[in-house]
């Protein structure tokens, strides 16, 4: 039925002179179209064999002016689509034919996974192998397929979940940690010259462990992502695959299936806020009081200003 209708549409774009399809199509008056080069060709023969100026059409003899030649944009869109239908079914018809044999595709071998035509099946290659009608295979490995797609589809789903999880506890960690230095910070400003060494101790200590713990985690993101992109590109084939011809879905299609049934996400260790609930932030009460023994031993007893300062 189709080939029947283009056919026929190609019966209408065809250049009644060159017997082609119309190439810069030109009409008449009286309806006919020709190509660009041919009528030209023709009224001039026509011109010069009748001593005239005006030319007949060569399809139904009415008389015309060269003046009253104008193209035909609409035949010559028509003309585009039908070469592009007919290079694309030339083209599937390649596809389906046997790159060796150049015989139709109509079997598929499930021990290699590969379409096949009956001259590959009767060959030292394919001998033995269990073969089935290509139509039969395909309801089989479609329902394979799905399935594939869907636990990929689940896997990536997940991985966008851990992936805002992972975003989620880093923002949480880098806050907790600025949290502390700038406690840090604040406890040792009371206690300036004597404990500033110990202050920038603590801090330094602090952006080791912040700087430490975020590169992990960044290092966890990258992999997840990398694992992401892994699937995304597999769910990417497998929706090709499904969406484009039979041959191209079965093709190789026993090394995908291995592909999506070996794949699996790794599951990454995350950093729980728990396994941290000691601060690092030193008890302020407990350093000033270490500092004013180290005082009385040193000086044999606080001085005015000590006492007025343990009484606030």
């Amino acid at each position: 039925m189709a080939f029947k209708l283009l056919t026929n549409i190609e019966e209408e774009v065809t250049c009644p002179i060159c017997l082609d399809l119309l190439k810069e199509p030109l009409s008449l008056d009286c309806g006919h179209s020709f190509c660009k080069a041919c009528i030209a060709a023709e009224n001039k023969e026509s011109v010069t064999s009748q001593g005239g100026k005006s030319s007949n059409c060569p399809v139904c003899q009415m008389a015309f002016c060269s003046g009253e030649l104008r193209p035909n944009w609409h035949v010559a869109n028509i003309v585009e689509r039908l070469q592009e239908v007919k290079v694309s079914s030339e083209e599937e018809q390649k596809r389906n034919l046997c790159e060796r044999h150049e015989e139709k595709l109509l079997l598929f071998c499930k021990k290699d996974g590969r379409v096949i035509c009956w001259v590959c099946e009767r060959s030292q290659e394919h001998r033995g192998h269990q073969t089935v009608p290509m139509e039969e295979a395909v309801q089989e490995y479609q329902e394979k397929l799905q399935t594939a797609l869907q636990k990929l589809r689940e896997e990536q789903q997940e991985a966008k979940m851990l992936e805002a999880t992972l975003r989620e506890e880093r923002t949480s960690w880098k806050n907790q940690m600025q949290n502390e230095k700038r406690g840090v910070q604040a406890q040792f400003k009371k206690l300036k010259t004597i404990l500033e060494n110990e202050e920038l101790r603590m801090v330094q200590k602090l952006e080791s462990e912040e700087k430490a713990i975020l590169d992990t985690l960044a290092a966890t993101e990258d992999e997840l992502v990398q694992q992401s992109q892994l699937v995304r590109d597999l769910v990417s084939e497998l929706e090709h695959r499904l969406q484009g011809s039979t041959v191209d879905m079965l093709q190789d299609v026993n090394h995908i299936m291995e592909r999506s049934k070996n794949l699996s996400l790794k599951k990454q260790n995350m950093f729980l806020k728990e396994q941290r609930k000691v601060s690092r932030i030193p008890d302020l009460k407990v350093i000033i009081e270490a500092f004013r023994e180290i005082t009385r031993e040193r000086a044999g007893g606080w001085t005015e200003g000590e006492r007025e300062a343990d009484s606030h």
